[in-house]
């Protein structure tokens, strides 16, 4: 993961976002508005769709800018 990369919790599963990666197509706005809402600061709200629902998603992002990983209990 590069320095500028950010990382989202719900505290069961965590996000990353690396931006010099993302080629902006949209799927994850796209797909989950609730939870990918480029329009918001946070633009990522974990608090908006459970974590399935945000893995399923974060599956489909075609530059590999979105990951993620559960966090251990």
């Amino acid at each position: 993961m590069s320095s500028n990369s950010k990382t989202y919790t719900n505290g069961e599963v965590s996000v990353t976002w690396e931006p010099e990666k993302c080629i902006h197509s949209g799927n994850c706005a796209r797909g989950l508005f609730k939870v990918f809402n480029p329009k918001r600061k946070p633009w990522i709200d974990m608090d908006q769709a459970t974590s399935e629902e945000i893995v399923n998603q974060v599956k489909k992002c075609p530059s590999g800018a979105l990951g993620y990983f559960y966090n251990e209990k």
